[in-house]
């Protein structure tokens, strides 16, 4: 069987037209985990005039040579603040408050003694001190938060303080899982057969879609009937972006959906790439749906999602990376198994700003192990002309985290 590259793959992928990118609004309270469809840019200056970040009193900073300075008031948060303050002046201004005109520092509450209206200066601060200069925060006209970004804790927070209420949001593309096996069982169904297992591949991967921003439908578990596998497929048309199958791909008398997919008018875009897990993996396009055809393996099912679905999910997405990669370094000795791209389970850490990886208590033997992905993992990249590579050596690692 020819096989491409991965980087031919890849490519190929990135080649795939998915349109533009659908949009919706949707209050910011309910935004969590979508990702932004537009900049979020600055209206105005934060603080839009000079801010106290303390209690203390405003005065002119040369003031600090008086003997005393003359308290003319106070000047709690919120209030917009109109005196002007002249030398031998101060006025008692709280964290958050407007600073009074003609005033150029905070000095705090602990640094004076309060005595008949008036304060005396026990300790000295440098000009500006406690004060938030215009636009300390940000400027009008700074772009905040990046179209594709996926909103969080912050993102909300920084949009809340600007006053948005509606926030323009991607689409969630819909991706649907369809599991195909005799041998597996779908949760909840009772069996005495032994031979059976359990399905996990479709909820790991609708687990992983919906990390990832997608809507993710279950088609549950269909055996290996060809026609009932090309009826669950229709189906998955009819409501789908994306349909994901696992199962069926490989070589075997009952891999029927690489010879379904056709059936279906979608167009194979490849089938077989060296990587290892999933070299049988199957892409293919009608219109502007996607069919990717996954083996039934759970690391191997796992591993293609990542490195073929989320990128299309991406996409429609408007994301502008659909994981991330990082160089990290080997803490111990990596056999490689194959001349194929290989993406190993690894666990991951870092250490002073660098990143090291180790295979501590990651089993070696089929792609059928998902525990491995337990913990703290990620995915160890090497290419096909690696072969054992030293304690030290510099590695890609794709990290399963953020999506």
């Amino acid at each position: 069987m020819n096989m491409l590259s991965y980087e031919t793959s890849i490519n190929m992928l990135d080649l795939l037209h998915v349109g533009a990118v659908r949009t919706e609004n949707v209050p910011l309270s309910s935004s969590l985990g979508r990702v932004l469809a537009e900049d979020i840019i600055a209206k105005y200056n934060d603080p839009q005039f000079p801010t106290a970040s303390m209690d203390g009193y405003a005065i002119i900073a040369s003031d600090q040579e008086l003997e005393s300075l003359t308290i003319l008031g106070i000047n709690p948060a919120g209030t917009n603040e109109q005196r002007v303050i002249t030398t031998g002046e101060c006025i008692k201004t709280f964290t958050g408050s407007k600073m009074p005109q003609g005033s150029d520092t905070l000095i705090q509450i602990e640094n004076v003694t309060v005595a008949e209206g008036t304060i005396l200066i026990n300790q000295k601060v440098l000009k500006g001190s406690s004060v938030r200069p215009i636009g300390e925060g940000y400027k009008a006209g700074d772009t905040l938060i990046k179209q594709g970004t996926k909103i969080g804790f912050a993102q909300i927070g920084v949009m809340a303080a600007l006053g948005i209420v509606m926030v323009k949001v991607a689409l969630r593309p819909r991706v649907a899982i369809l599991a195909t096996g005799s041998e597996i069982l779908d949760l909840g169904v009772m069996s005495d057969n032994p031979a059976q297992i359990r399905s996990s591949n479709n909820y790991t991967l609708a687990a992983l879609f919906e990390s990832a921003g997608a809507e993710a439908i279950q088609l549950g578990v269909v055996a290996d009937d060809r026609a009932s596998i090309l009826q669950a497929l229709s189906n998955a048309f009819r409501c789908a972006d994306i349909i994901v199958s696992t199962g069926g791909v490989s070589v075997g008398d009952y891999d029927f959906v690489k010879d379904i997919v056709p059936r279906l008018g979608a167009e194979i875009v490849f089938k077989g790439v060296a990587i290892k897990p999933g070299k049988h993996l199957l892409v293919a396009s009608k219109e502007d749906k996607f069919v990717i055809a996954l083996p039934g393996f759970a690391y191997s099912s796992t591993v293609t999602a990542i490195l073929y679905v989320l990128p299309l999910v991406a996409k429609m997405l408007g994301k502008e990376k659909p994981y991330k990669i990082v160089e990290a370094k080997l803490s111990e000795d990596f056999h490689k198994r194959s001349n194929l791209r290989e993406f190993s389970a690894c666990n991951v850490r870092i250490e002073e700003g660098e990143y090291f990886i180790d295979f501590k208590n990651k089993k070696v033997g089929s792609s059928a192990i998902l525990t491995n992905l337990l913990e703290n993992s990620a995915l160890m990249i090497s290419g096909e002309e690696d072969g054992d590579l030293p304690e030290g050596t510099f590695v890609n690692v794709i990290l399963l985290e953020n999506f």
